[in-house]
This record gives structure tokens, C-alpha cells and sequence, in this order.
């Protein structure tokens, strides 16, 4: 008879663990909060790691025709003018931008075979022990027991919070405003980050007829204004004339924003007996390096290849922990330098002038070298 695991929450990492787990001959039930399967959001890219992950669970191919493929093209300072050119593109800074339903859509249909469980918000988890007594999770008034459970639930974790109370969020101090336009002709094969004090501007095609953009920036906590757009207008109102053509291109119903929130301290370790955290729930990391969403793929691709029937997960534990710290360490290093820096800006773009381009890329696409464990 199948092991059985149980998901809790069905966004880009759980339905990543979820199709790891199928494959892997586990039998899954999905628990997901909202009345209906989905993805909110705009766009994101999707590098190397993460296209190692998708393919590992069947899903690349399916993400490339639905994507665009994207190269790095480097670093502009807020007038456009440019502080770093990407040299020749290698395999390790290959991307591809793509809407996050589209990527959702694909996560799902590889995710056919379970058990999808809707408006299931999940009240309690006992986490259980490798070897003997089963986790048990709660929601409304049902309960099910697992060999195996895997908290994919989101920064505002109930299964982090059962496992690891006390482990409070803190506001980053940013806020990001995101957008997809139609738009099929403006040539943007090419990704470059924008950086002006305080905040960082990009924008990423991801497919033949949108482009996908984002505003990060400083802002108080619950902050709202009374029109989204006439702010973004403002804010950006002296950068380069590419930057305020992609904002005059969006209407006030394409517009989202989202406030920027991390844990106040990293957990411990992201396993309590036969349960696992994953995703935002485990390391929710600022966007600043553009790996939240990878690194989720890598967790549910790892956490399906390497949890044990008997719900023994230290191999998972040893192959995440360091391994998105430090992803976790370098989002928040790239802000210090880049969107998060407010005086020393012309001492920063003198350096990032003197800087080899390749000695840069090789820095920044080190970290993306990850390829899924060995079951």
C-alpha cells in the first residue's frame, strides 16, 4: 500500500511537492485554503535551478511554450544610463519569464493523480514521529492522519506557527507594486534591473504579447494610497523614459501591491517529526535576487525525492537548510547594494562601473548551479 502524504496549501510549492510525491509513489491529498484552485500575482522568472526543478517533475516543457525565453542584460541606474552590461549570455543565466498562473496551470497538471481538498484551512498539525505515530492535521471539522506532511502554506504559515510558535514576521520596510501590460512589439528579451535610491524598477517579457513589471520600494507598513497608480507615476516620474512609458502603458486594474514581510528570525530547522516546511513557510526571502519562487520549486522537487516512507526526513533537512539560508542571506546582501541603498549611490555606481562583467556574472549565476538530489 502507498505511504501517504498530505500538502497543505497549493500555490507553486505545494503542487511542486505534491507532483515530486506522485512520482516518488506516495499517495496525496492537497489541502488548499481558498474555494478554488488559482494563483494571484503577475509575472516572475524562472532561472536554471528552477527550470532543473520543473523538469525533474515532467513540467519544463510545458513552462518553456507557455514562457519567454529571457537573457540578463545587466544593471541601469535610474536615468537609464548603464552602471553594468550582462556580457554574452551563459547556460547558468538562461531564464524564462513567465505569468505566475501560467506556471501554476503547469504545476497542476502535473499534479493530476491527487487529491485536491478546497476551502480547507487548516486549524492544527501534530507533526508526529519518523517511525511511530502518524501526523495528524486538522481543518473545519475533519481531521486525516499521514506517513508524511509537507506545510506549503505560505509566509502566514499555520503549520510553521504549529511547529515553531513564537517565530514572529517583521516588515522588510518595502512594498512592490507589479503589473502585466499587453504588449507585443517593444523589443524586451532582455532583463535589467533599474536602480534609483531606495527602490528598484524591472521588467520582464514573459510571453509574445505581455511584459510583466515591478516597483519596489520603501514604504510604511499598511500603507495605501488613495490611487495606486497616480503613486507609481510619482514615484517613478524622473526615471529613465523606458521605465515611465511601461507605467503609462498600465491601467489602475492591472496594478497590484504587495507589502515585502520576512521572519524576524530564521527558524531552527524547517522539519518537526513527519512534517516539513516549504516555500514561504520554511524561508520567505526578499525578492531582491529573484529566487523565492525557485527556490520553492527546489524544496518540493527535493522533499519528493528524498522523504523516506517512514516519514524520516533529516535527508531533506541536510539538502534545504543551508542551502536557502544562504539564498535567504544573499536576497538580503543584494538589497544593501541595490534597492535597499539610499546614500552612497554614486560610490556604488563607481565600483559596479570598475566591475568585470564576467567576474560579475559569474558571481551572480554561482548561485543558481543546482541540480535535484538523488533519490
Amino acid at each position: 500500500m502507498a505511504q501517504r502524504a498530505i500538502v497543505i496549501g497549493a500555490g507553486i510549492a505545494g503542487l511542486t511537492a505534491a507532483a515530486s510525491l506522485l512520482q516518488a509513489g506516495w499517495q496525496v491529498q492537497i489541502l488548499e485554503s481558498a474555494p478554488e484552485l488559482g494563483e494571484v500575482g503577475a509575472g516572475l522568472a524562472v532561472t536554471v535551478n528552477g527550470i532543473r526543478a520543473l523538469a525533474s517533475i515532467g513540467a519544463a516543457d510545458a513552462v518553456r511554450r507557455a514562457g519567454y525565453a529571457v537573457r540578463p542584460a545587466g544593471t541601469r541606474r535610474s536615468d537609464g544610463k548603464w552602471l553594468l552590461r550582462a556580457p554574452e549570455p551563459e547556460d547558468l543565466s538562461a531564464m524564462i519569464g513567465i505569468h505566475r498562473q501560467a506556471l501554476h496551470a503547469a504545476l497542476a497538471e502535473a499534479t493530476r493523480g491527487a487529491d485536491l481538498v478546497t476551502g480547507a484551512r487548516v486549524t492544527a498539525v501534530n507533526p508526529g514521529t519518523p517511525g511511530a505515530e502518524r501526523a495528524k492535521v486538522m481543518w473545519g471539522t475533519h481531521s486525516a492522519t499521514a506517513d508524511l506532511v509537507i506545510g506549503a502554506d505560505g509566509i502566514r504559515s499555520a503549520t510553521r506557527d504549529a511547529l515553531f510558535p513564537g517565530h514572529s514576521l517583521a516588515y522588510s520596510g518595502y512594498s512592490s507594486w507589479r503589473a502585466v501590460v499587453d504588449d507585443g512589439t517593444t523589443p524586451a528579451d532582455r532583463f535589467a534591473m533599474v536602480w534609483g535610491p531606495r527602490a528598484e524598477f524591472g521588467r520582464l517579457r514573459i510571453s509574445a504579447e505581455q511584459i510583466y513589471w515591478y516597483g519596489y520600494v520603501a514604504l510604511p507598513s499598511g500603507h495605501r494610497f488613495p490611487d495606486e497608480l497616480a503613486a507609481v507615476h510619482e514615484h517613478f516620474g524622473s526615471w529613465a523614459p523606458d521605465v515611465r512609458a511601461l507605467i503609462a502603458a498600465t491601467g489602475p486594474a492591472e496594478l497590484i501591491r504587495h507589502d515585502v514581510w520576512q521572519l524576524a528570525k530564521p527558524l531552527p530547522r524547517y522539519t518537526r517529526g513527519r512534517t516539513a516546511l516549504i516555500g514561504d513557510a520554511a524561508h520567505p526571502m526578499l525578492p531582491t535576487l529573484g529566487q523565492g519562487a525557485n527556490s520553492a520549486l527546489e524544496d518540493g522537487v527535493t522533499v519528493g525525492l528524498l522523504a523516506r516512507a517512514d516519514g524520516d526526513l533529516r535527508d531533506y533537512e541536510s539538502a534545504r537548510y543551508r542551502r536557502t539560508q544562504k539564498l535567504v542571506a544573499r536576497s538580503a546582501q543584494m538589497a544593501r547594494v541595490g534597492a535597499h541603498l539610499g546614500r552612497g549611490q554614486s560610490l556604488r555606481n563607481a565600483l559596479l562601473r570598475c566591475t568585470p562583467a564576467r567576474t560579475a556574472q559569474r558571481s551572480g549565476t554561482r548561485i543558481l548551479d543546482w541540480r535535484p538530489p538523488r533519490s
